[in-house]
């Protein structure tokens, strides 16, 4: 007999919190991973994996509501992935994140740990993201409530209308956009250049992208909005129309006079990225300046910088706190980017070396370097291992602190060793992703102790968590 597809348990009560925004129950001996559900309430869960021992799905209705549950401030939530812990209490929020960390320490870093520092969470939970991406799309993406509603043309995938959208992605569907009309996200003149654009090109006809046979003019909207005040605004195009370029892009400069850097890119790839295109500057100037920790930072349409400013002072200042400078040492700062940790602990450092894959990142943190009039940071491009050898460091030094700020997979266990083998006496590792980190605490071990622990909350209404360690020689 074939079991029944995506079955149902009914009036399940959701017992705590897992780990990736998900909360846990427990049926019939079974750990169940819910989603859209919080600790108290109690659901019908629909199953879109069923194992042995463990089961995911997602709340499709509610019997009972938790004492923890609050109303979600968003018209797009449950339907946007972007914020997914609304209806959480922000208290319960970094209660959680916390507890995520702790456990992830101890189940896999599985290393002896001192008590952990109380989370630092942001002062301001709305309007934190500095940076947004949007997407053009000749289908928007229609709940199951407004299809229920609709009376059914014949045009269109499941003879829904194509009616166009400028948003985020549905999480997990890489061709459904979410028309967006307000996002808490970004502060203002976000949502007024967003709806601002969709409007003008949908009455000036603008085709918006097909991603599935990849043809449409309009495809990607980039809005950088500093604290210095400077905007920045990337319209990438899917086509190469001249005139529909030259009328849209007038349009955004002359409306939107607060714009200080306006660019187009034209990207006909197949995918979004644009590390290998050319951003044109139409209108202003090549960069903004973004301001941290009274700081200055050149920062272009390719730049990475952290997305949350304002949490990133509080970040770096927990990362130069347990760096404990005093003004003699020679501080590397591997993952470096362009440069923004290194400059930031530079005036208790005696010179800072910075270590980075990408080219283009190393040229920004020493362009950075120069902007705040810091001559005693050097940055080098290049893989860890093939820069930081004996002969490096006759040169500049070996480390007498260590700062690593990895990506989410976290270290190559090739620079866990060539840290092990540096044997600075202070490594402060920054972590987006506790699991990898604790991975990498327990490589770590053989001859480090981790000597401070404090998480940061970067990303409020969403279940990502930052993570900063000391450690020490044993």
């Amino acid at each position: 007999m074939r079991k029944k597809k995506n079955p149902v348990l009914t009036a399940v009560q959701v017992e705590s919190y897992a780990a990736g925004g998900k909360s846990i129950a427990r049926v019939d001996g079974k750990a169940v991973f819910i989603e859209g559900a919080v600790p108290g309430d109690v659901v019908d869960v629909r199953l879109s994996k069923s194992k042995k021992d463990w089961a995911e799905g997602k709340a499709i209705r509610f019997h009972a509501y938790s004492k923890d549950r609050e109303t979600a401030f968003c018209s797009h939530f449950g339907v946007c992935g972007g914020c997914k812990w609304q209806m959480l209490p922000y208290a319960k929020q970094l209660f959680y994140k916390q507890e995520e960390v702790e456990q992830q320490m101890k189940r896999i870093g599985k290393v002896e740990l001192p008590e952990m520092q109380p989370i630092a969470g942001a002062q301001e939970t709305r309007h934190y993201r500095n940076k947004l991406e949007f997407t053009f799309s000749s289908r928007r993406y229609f709940t199951d409530a407004e299809i229920a509603e609709m009376e059914m043309p014949e045009e269109g995938p499941r003879g829904l209308p194509a009616i166009p959208a400028l948003g985020f992605h549905v999480p997990g569907s890489f061709d459904k956009v979410i028309d967006i009309d307000t996002c808490y996200l970004q502060g203002e003149p976000s949502n007024a250049i967003r709806n601002a654009v969709r409007t003008y090109a949908l009455q000036q006809g603008y085709s918006f992208y097909d991603i599935r046979n990849h043809v449409g003019l309009l495809r990607n909207l980039m809005i950088r909005r500093c604290e210095s005040g400077e905007l920045m605004v990337n319209l990438v195009f899917g086509e190469d129309d001249e005139a529909a370029r030259q009328d849209l892009m007038t349009y955004i400069r002359d409306t939107f006079t607060e714009i200080t850097s306006l660019y187009f890119t034209i990207n006909r790839k197949f995918n979004d990225s644009l590390h290998d295109q050319v951003p044109m500057l139409y209108a202003g100037k090549p960069d903004v300046v973004e301001v941290l920790g009274g700081l200055q930072f050149k920062v272009g349409p390719k730049s990475f910088f952290q997305t949350n400013t304002c949490q990133a002072e509080v970040l770096y200042s927990i990362t130069k706190s347990f760096a404990a400078l005093t003004g003699k040492e020679v501080v590397y700062d591997l993952y470096c980017g362009t440069g923004s940790i290194g400059i930031f602990v530079s005036d208790q450092a005696a010179s800072v070396i910075g270590v980075e894959l990408i080219p283009e990142a190393i040229a920004d943190a020493a362009e950075n370097a120069v902007l705040n009039g810091i001559s005693h940071a050097k940055f080098f491009a290049g893989d860890v291992a093939d820069i930081c050898t004996n002969d490096f460091f006759a040169v500049h030094g070996r480390p007498d602190v260590i700062i690593t700020d990895p990506p989410r997979a976290g270290m190559h266990e090739k620079l866990v060793q060539q840290i092990l083998e540096m044997a600075a006496p202070v490594v402060v590792y920054v972590s987006c992703n506790p699991a990898t980190q604790a991975r990498d605490l327990q490589l770590l071990s053989e001859k480090y102790a981790v000597t401070a622990i404090r998480p940061v909350d970067m990303f409020p209404h969403t279940h990502h968590i930052e993570n900063v360690v000391q450690l020490k020689l044993k």
